[in-house]
């Protein structure tokens, strides 16, 4: 009995673990490009700025999270600042997000606060972006690697955009 008792308990203690980590998930540039035009109805003539942003901020990890020098964190695929756009452990910031939310395998609460803060302050925001994608040449050819004029966005049995 003492014996199963030493061998339950550790077991019990790795489901429980297990059962409260965040899904997550660590895209392929493509598959991103697909979800990002397919689903979110995201411009294409934008599309390669976005990809390249997120190959440059969070490795396309949506679990990434980076402190910073100023005691905050940037969290998620877009890795949204928690000074200014979330608030950690309740829902607050210009998002009015919990950042923590931005770390899980769902991006649709990360690209509305992406979008906001692209519509506010432009790509620029992004220092991944600022230093390794600010020149079109740097850019990646989705056109080309990611077949990018066949992806258009899907539609809902109405007929409405859907994302």
């Amino acid at each position: 009995m003492k014996t199963l008792c030493l061998w339950l308990i550790p077991v019990l203690i790795l489901l429980l673990l297990g059962s409260i980590q965040v899904e997550s998930k660590k895209y392929q540039r493509c598959e991103l490009t697909r979800v990002l035009v397919e689903n979110y109805n995201f411009d294409k003539t934008f599309i390669s700025n976005w990809i390249c942003l997120v190959e440059h901020e969070s490795y396309l990890d949506t679990r990434k999270i980076t402190k910073k020098e100023n005691e905050s964190k940037n969290y998620g695929l877009f890795q949204i600042n928690s000074r200014d756009y979330c608030s950690e452990g309740r829902k607050g910031g210009q998002c009015n997000m919990k950042c923590e939310d931005f770390s899980n395998d769902d991006i649709g609460d990360d690209i509305a606060c992406a979008r906001m803060i692209q519509e506010r302050e432009g790509f620029k925001y992004w220092k991944g972006w600022d230093r390794f994608c600010r020149n079109p040449q740097n850019l990646p050819n989705l056109r080309v690697v990611c077949n990018l004029r066949s992806l258009s966005p899907l539609r809902s049995p109405r007929g409405f955009l859907t994302g």
